[in-house]
């Protein structure tokens, strides 16, 4: 589909004058239709077909992704925190200066107002630029030892890799307190946003990498709905994953436990 005819379509769903950068940005994202590949689809305008396809991953792809974090996590970690917090704040502005495009794009795939995901856009880039100041005081603390021939210190370490399963009713906020405070400490994420929201993600981890974060220290999975429960499987199974954060409904997080 050639950029003129997505925009006349995206435009028409949208029912406002769509960016060409938002267009561009969505056939960026979108893998196209293939065996591997699912519709995304706008929810206030289903029958209308995909605005985009995004990549079904397996419990294969979330192992490979796992890996992915776990290789990049020992650089990220040595790296100084103000140099962690450079990153972040690159991080912020391109965010802050695509906010239109993502706001489009979270509007088009949740069915959110506009208005309302502009302002969704706004509080979660906060996240970032909060712990892109915290990443600088991430201190350690001496303590009063019991007797004095005694010294307590604590050191604060990353815990290493991370795994996050958010929901689709903030698909870009809800990512962005998740990983932006990973990030800060040192550990690398893995994010598998809902099925039917995942191009927010994936924007948000291709700004990610344009500001200087490595790959693979921010990733993300999308998968369908029919593949969501052996992703999660594959993120609460290895052993590699430190910890797992989840939103989401009471069943779901059963599962997960």
């Amino acid at each position: 589909m050639g950029v003129g005819v997505l925009s006349a379509l995206l435009c028409s769903l949208l029912m406002v004058s769509l960016k060409p950068s938002t267009v561009g940005l969505l056939q960026w994202l979108s893998v196209g239709l293939r065996p591997s590949s699912y519709a995304v689809l706008d929810p206030a305008r289903p029958a209308v077909g995909a605005i985009a396809h995004a990549n079904d991953g397996t419990y294969a792809d979330a192992k490979i992704a796992i890996a992915r974090a776990q290789a990049a996590l020992g650089e990220w970690r040595a790296r100084p925190a103000g140099s962690r917090a450079d990153a972040l704040y690159k991080w912020h502005e391109l965010i802050k200066q695509s906010t239109e495009e993502l706001a489009q794009i979270l509007t088009l795939e949740s069915g959110k107002a506009l208005s309302e995901a502009r302002k969704e856009v706004s509080y979660g880039n906060s996240f970032v630029r909060w712990f892109a100041e915290e990443a600088r005081r991430v201190n350690g603390e001496i303590l009063q030892a019991p007797s004095s021939d005694r010294r307590l210190l604590v050191l604060k370490q990353p815990i290493g890799v991370v795994a996050a399963i958010t929901p689709w009713n903030f698909p870009n906020a809800m990512i962005l307190r998740k990983v932006a405070p990973a990030l800060a400490a040192g550990c690398t994420i893995l994010v598998k946003p809902a099925e039917s929201t995942p191009l927010s993600a994936l924007a948000l981890e291709l700004l990610a990498i344009e500001a200087g974060i490595p790959p693979g220290v921010f990733s993300v999975i999308s998968c369908s709905r029919a593949n969501s429960p052996e992703v999660g499987a594959a993120m609460c199974d290895d052993p590699r994953v430190r910890l797992v954060s989840f939103t989401g409904s009471t069943a779901v997080g059963r599962k997960l436990l």
